[in-house]
């Protein structure tokens, strides 16, 4: 079994590989561009064109390096990197298209978590009876996936047609998401440490209750717990034993307030710049689905997709993930150059 130390130095051994392979590609380039140079002047026309074509790639390569991938090595290791993700999502405006709309979404991150290697796990939901869900909560276990999917909290608006509308209006609806930091040790039933005390905790047990408020089962099974200082509340009933429902309790209680400490510390980051991220507003109405136009629209950084199959069910989310984290790596760097002034 490997120690501390060993997982400790692996962990350090793995931040330095976007370094070390940034800087091989760099020499590897710089010297296929040295040798290069001389055949530009190749007598052969054929030699002096295919010279000149590869002249063009490289300092092209050289110029990202320099402008893109030497400039993203500067942004501080993430304090969350290595953490899994709850996703939180709630159906809004919009009745039972709103509902459905949420079974669309939650199909699309099960199917990019699927596709990134990623075990997921639906720990809570409430269905409606027209087939789509009033809420659900998500497990994603995966290194980096509260990272990968932090941005994708917010607002999401679907504009479309829905199956039962006869005379073709569009309408408007939305589903919330909020994504929320899951470590290792979130099942834990233990308290007194950072993020909270048993003794703040308050712990209530009842009876399941389904759809109409018929009870599911005669025994407590259901738990419900409220954080008194914060006065975040959590219900869980959606597994057999009161055991097993009080561990989610727990674990999705751990990843709210984990959240709302990273919330903070960001705020306080940005507030002594007077700017406040954008990105970090839940309340912000963040992305466009457009049935239509088969368009998809991040408001945030102003990307548009025109492929929206592309988006629900191939890998389309990648483009708006990697888009996210780029602006994140821009304003990171605004920071720390902000900080040397």
């Amino acid at each position: 079994m490997s120690s501390p130390e060993d997982i400790t130095r692996a962990r350090q051994l793995k931040e330095l590989e976007p370094l070390h392979e940034a800087w091989s590609n760099w020499t590897h380039t710089r010297q296929s561009l040295e040798e290069t140079l001389p055949l530009i002047q190749d007598p052969d026309p054929t030699m002096r064109t295919l010279a000149s074509e590869e002249f063009t790639s490289l300092t092209h390569t050289l110029s990202t390096h320099i402008s893109t991938t030497f400039p993203s090595l500067l942004v501080p290791p993430s304090s969350t990197r290595d953490l899994h993700a709850l996703l939180e999502l709630k159906a809004g405006v919009g009745g039972s298209e709103a509902a459905l709309f949420l079974l669309d979404l939650l199909r699309v991150y099960v199917r990019y978590a699927g596709s990134v290697g990623w075990r997921t796990s639906i720990i809570q939901s409430s269905e409606t009876e027209s087939g789509g869900m009033r809420d659900a909560i998500l497990e994603i276990k995966g290194e980096g996936a509260y990272d990968a999917l932090r941005w994708e909290s917010g607002v999401h608006r679907v504009q479309r047609v829905p199956a039962t509308e006869s005379s073709g209006r569009t309408h408007t609806s939305t589903v919330a998401v909020i994504v929320l930091p899951l470590s290792e040790d979130a099942e834990s039933m233990s308290g007194n440490d950072e993020l909270f005390r048993m003794e703040d905790v308050k712990i209530e047990v009842m009876r399941a209750r389904g759809a109409g408020g018929q009870h599911v089962n005669k025994t407590e099974s259901a738990v419900r717990l409220t954080h008194t200082p914060t006065g975040i509340t959590v219900s869980m009933q959606d597994e057999r034993s009161q055991h097993q429902n009080k561990r989610r309790a727990f674990q999705v209680l751990r990843a709210r307030l984990m959240d709302v400490k990273l919330s903070q510390d960001i705020a306080n980051r940005r507030a002594t710049r007077r700017n406040l991220v954008r990105t970090a507003d839940r309340s912000e109405k963040i992305r466009t689905y457009n049935y239509a136009q088969d368009r998809v629209t991040d408001h945030r950084i102003g990307l548009s997709l025109m492929n929206l199959t592309s988006f629900l069910e191939g890998d389309g989310v990648q483009d708006f993930l990697d888009a996210l984290r780029r602006n994140w790596q821009e304003e990171i760097m605004e920071d720390v150059v902000g900080e040397s002034e």
